[in-house]
């Protein structure tokens, strides 16, 4: 990796830029996967008494603004050339952080639906204008050839953290531990933002003009990669669907006592840090495919786990149901291990390939477009779905079912598309040939 040989060789700066683009990711993605996804349904349901339903759709509310906002965001950082200004990346983010630091802060103290609404808005527009900023970063301080292997390491972290540290999934629990993360926190962007020093100006001087050898993305060395064409859609329609299956399954396994205390919430250690461990080696495994097959390959190695995954996992319930006497309580651990090792997977894949679809023209745009389909929208939509499906008292295994169909029907259609892009390949060249 260039990270090893920058510190051997004694290059701290860009030493320091991967560092700072580790923490800022992990800590971005620790409060999604947290306090956002997990926290405001406890809100929302809890304490302002809100049915499931009503909550859903907020949760729909939050995804859509948050994706319209980052939309407005990423193409005015590409237009305004705030894409390739670090400076600036910087200042939007430490004001992100400021409002989320205050809304996450309050958040235990809200008892009223007009406040909950006001939350969600302003929470999507810090959301919105935070991700494509924060993700632009990888411009300026992550070479092209080590960006798989910087995902990993952010997915790692932040899912080794999620589930090796016991916490309660309430919004009380989130908010305080949040908070204390946050607060030094802004007082580092703060310095980086507006504090003049010689020596962090020659940091920051150093690391804003890597954006020159690092801004072309792996697959925009050929040609640029442009927003309306087939090469950037299909990854993004392809990482919607991962990610909404994904969570549509997830948020009704985690709302089964006998399924979430043997897995995330066991009061057994050594369960969750299994689950904790599987999430890194996961990651290790998607960072070392990422930087070495084609993304083609990787797509159908990732929904290929992912399906299995999602067939497995649920092999216990279908057996309880087929032979009741013999089935224990709960599921075996290494079902959620490899649901861990599947969910670091794709989510290692999500970290880095949307600056690699990108230029310094074009990251905020293309950042805001497929983390918001692929992430918010997907996410935050199978979200309002599953709990709309319990408040229809849809069985477990009837929900669980619709998740495997489309789980298989994901990798059935990607593979269908691979085989159909490969022959017309195959009949080019050989008319080529016949010309």
């Amino acid at each position: 990796m260039e990270f090893l040989q920058h510190v051997r060789q004694g290059r701290w700066t860009t030493a320091t830029g991967y560092a700072l683009f580790v923490a800022l990711m992990v800590a971005g993605y620790y409060y999604n996967i947290t306090f956002v996804q997990l926290g405001l349904i406890d809100l929302g349901t809890r304490l302002v008494g809100m049915s499931e339903t009503a909550v859903s759709m907020w949760m729909a509310a939050l995804a859509l603004v948050t994706l319209a906002v980052a939309a407005v965001t990423g193409v005015t950082m590409d237009r305004r050339g705030w894409s390739t200004d670090l400076r600036t990346k910087l200042r939007l983010l430490f004001g992100v952080v400021c409002v989320q630091f205050v809304l996450t802060l309050v958040a235990p103290m809200i008892r009223t639906v007009p406040a909950f609404g006001a939350w969600i808005v302003l929470a999507s527009v810090g959301l919105g204008v935070g991700f494509p900023v924060s993700f632009s970063l990888a411009i300026d301080l992550v070479p092209v050839p080590d960006r798989g292997y910087v995902a990993a390491a952010i997915t790692a972290i932040a899912y080794f953290l999620a589930n090796a540290i016991p916490l309660s999934w309430s919004v009380d629990v989130f908010s305080q531990l949040m908070v204390a993360a946050m607060a030094p926190g802004v007082l580092v962007l703060a310095v980086l933002s507006f504090v003049r020093v010689d020596r962090l100006d020659t940091i920051l001087d150093a690391l804003g003009a890597q954006y020159e050898m690092y801004g072309t993305g792996r697959f925009c060395h050929g040609s640029a990669v442009r927003t309306r064409s087939l090469a950037f859609v299909v990854p993004v329609v392809l990482m919607f669907g991962v990610f909404f299956i994904d969570s549509l399954g997830f948020l009704r396994i985690i709302d089964t006592p006998s399924l979430l205390l043997s897995s995330w919430q066991s009061p057994a250690l050594s369960t969750r840090l299994l689950i904790a461990v599987a999430h890194v080696v996961g990651a290790v495994m998607a960072g070392v495919i990422y930087t070495n097959y084609s993304l083609s390959r990787v797509f159908l190695w990732t929904f290929a786990l992912f399906a299995l995954t999602h067939v497995v996992y649920t092999s216990d319930l279908r057996f309880a149901e087929v032979f009741p006497a013999l089935a224990g309580d709960g599921t075996s651990v290494l079902n959620p291990a490899l649901y861990a090792i599947a969910v670091s997977f794709y989510t290692t894949l999500n970290f880095a390939l949307w600056p690699d679809l990108s230029t310094p023209e074009t990251i905020g745009t293309h950042s805001a477009i497929g983390i918001g389909v692929a992430g918010w929208l997907a996410t935050f939509s199978s979200t309002a779905l599953a709990l709309y499906f319990q408040a229809v008292d849809l069985t477990l295994l009837s929900h669980l079912n619709v998740v495997q169909a489309l789980s298989l029907l994901l990798l059935f259609g990607l593979a269908v598309g691979l085989y159909v892009r490969r022959m017309v390949e195959l009949a080019r060249e050989s008319g080529g040939a016949s010309a």
